[in-house]
């Protein structure tokens, strides 16, 4: 007996929330983005495909722009049932159709060799690796603070000057807009800013986890970089998370991002040895 395969493809709905949220979580060939924002939060948005058999979910692609410049694969996801070349074939022609001619880099943060396979069969090259830090109760030198930063707790109102800051500090594949700081700021457990004379120069998000606290997000102004106020904004949150008895505090960076590195490392932090490749594509 011969089965008959056919996919439809079609772009995502709200109202296929259900279907996709159990690909998302039990399906074992998944692709998400480390994001503020799930997956699902992003539906709605035209960049959001999904195939389907008969009538069935069998895979999505998700790659909305987010800054402009920028659409990170969101979420990829196959079920058991589906071919994943297959699958992504047909999903990423017709990204790629949807992008072409928008100047965008397409990237992915993977942590499945799967997907990294699937990547590179695809053209998409090696740029970075994403390196994890942890600070797990070590002692730190404690500096003073002779250019007068004042780190106060950040608030929503703060939230257009951090946007303007962030794109400032990082390259555009690695910026924030500003709906995306909106979301990491609901969710974060310590949100800081640095101030001085009156302006917004450094600020830090950072999120509570059952282990301790995780440092998402860092930046000082370039033009004020070599002050320490990226090490007096990291003494701060780790004065304010062991004050909460949270002793460990990981945080995320990339591996030719020396500055970073050697700041971190400066303050305590040494690296867990995860590390997970970055890929990109040009359309």
């Amino acid at each position: 007996m011969v089965t008959t395969f056919r996919s439809a493809l079609r772009q995502a709905l709200p109202a296929d929330q259900s279907r996709i949220a159990n690909l998302m979580y039990f399906e074992n060939r998944v692709h998400r983005h480390l994001d503020w924002r799930t997956p699902l939060d992003w539906l709605g948005a035209p960049e959001y495909w999904v195939l389907e058999d008969y009538g069935h979910l069998s895979a999505v692609l998700a790659c909305p722009p987010d800054p402009e410049s920028t659409a990170w694969i969101r979420l990829f996801a196959v079920a058991a049932s589906a071919s994943v070349p297959q699958s992504w074939q047909i999903l990423w022609e017709t990204a790629k159709q949807a992008l072409r001619g928008r100047g965008l880099t397409v990237a992915a943060i993977v942590m499945h060799r799967w997907m990294e396979e699937t990547l590179l069969d695809a053209g998409f090259r090696e740029t970075q690796k994403v390196v994890v830090l942890s600070q797990d109760g070590a002692p730190f030198v404690r500096y003073d603070n002779p250019h007068g930063l004042h780190i106060r707790r950040m608030t929503r109102d703060d939230l257009s000057a951090v946007a303007a800051l962030d794109a400032a500090a990082f390259p555009p594949l690695w910026q924030n807009s500003l709906i995306s700081l909106e979301y990491a700021f609901t969710l974060s457990e310590i949100s800081t800013v640095g101030v001085l004379e009156n302006s917004i120069v450094a600020y830090q998000m950072s999120t509570r986890n059952p282990f301790g606290a995780h440092l998402a997000r860092l930046a000082v102004h370039p033009h004020l970089q070599g002050r320490r106020f990226g090490y007096l904004m990291v003494q701060d949150l780790l004065e304010r998370t062991r004050a909460q008895g949270l002793l460990r505090l990981t945080v995320n960076t990339q591996n030719d991002n020396t500055a970073s590195l050697a700041l971190y490392e400066k303050i305590g932090f040494r690296r867990t040895g995860e590390e997970y490749a970055v890929l990109t594509a040009m359309v």
